[in-house]
């Protein structure tokens, strides 16, 4: 089961990959678009971790049967923590393709200056620069505010099944160092780090793609 990045959506290469490549293994396979994502319908500043969150569980419980491998890209790698918290017994192993786990706090709050910071507040929302789309991202209030009911970094993740990390060291959106500290945080024992010198945040080459599927393979 799939889980997309911030403002990704379901046709993306490594979900359409994924697929392609489960379908010739005769391995089920699940993706999905969140609210206010690809396909979904709603207004994206409506939009909180929390909503993701139950998407993914409801997705979870009513079209899958049997423990899953929950794969994270990006955010969706902190949307795979939180659905593994709510449903340990349905989850076999995780993949977290540089995941970010406490992104709205620790990477869009943090990132802020003072006076972003006020206006958000103010006004709702702020539109910030992005290398993924020229008109910038809208990121609001409600999704910081929201977000900090489900950190998950600020505790030992209880979480003890195999899990699995991708991370590219040049990774410009997430901080590689990211993964060690969620490896740190995991209590399972069996978690394994691999870091990819010349990987970006996307991880969508050819090779990466090939550490992508020999990830699904391991814990599968």
């Amino acid at each position: 089961m799939f889980l997309g990045g911030f403002r990704s959506d379901m046709n993306g290469t490594k979900a359409q990959v994924l697929d392609a490549f489960c379908a010739g293994r005769g391995q089920a396979f699940l993706r999905f678009d969140y609210f206010a994502h690809g396909a979904s319908s709603g207004n994206f500043d409506d939009a909180t971790i929390g909503r993701w969150k139950a998407d993914a569980l409801a997705v979870l419980d009513q079209q899958t049967k049997g423990p899953q491998i929950l794969i994270g890209s990006s955010i969706g790698g902190w949307i795979m923590l939180l659905a593994a918290l709510a449903r340990p017994e349905r989850v076999r192993a995780l993949i977290g393709i540089a995941p970010a786990p406490d992104a709205t706090e620790d990477l869009m709050w943090a990132s802020l200056s003072a006076d972003q910071r006020e206006a958000m507040q103010r006004d709702g929302s702020v539109t910030l620069p992005s290398g993924y789309d020229p008109a910038g991202y809208s990121y609001s209030w409600r999704l910081i505010e929201e977000g900090r009911k489900h950190l998950v970094m600020r505790q030992t993740i209880p979480l003890t099944c195999p899990v699995r990390l991708l991370h590219g060291m040049k990774d410009d959106a997430v901080p590689w160092q990211t993964s060690l500290a969620l490896s740190d945080k995991l209590q399972s024992d069996d978690v394994a780090v691999t870091l990819i010198k010349d990987g970006d945040h996307r991880l969508s080459r050819v090779e990466d793609l090939e550490r992508l599927k020999a990830a699904v393979a391991d814990v599968s």
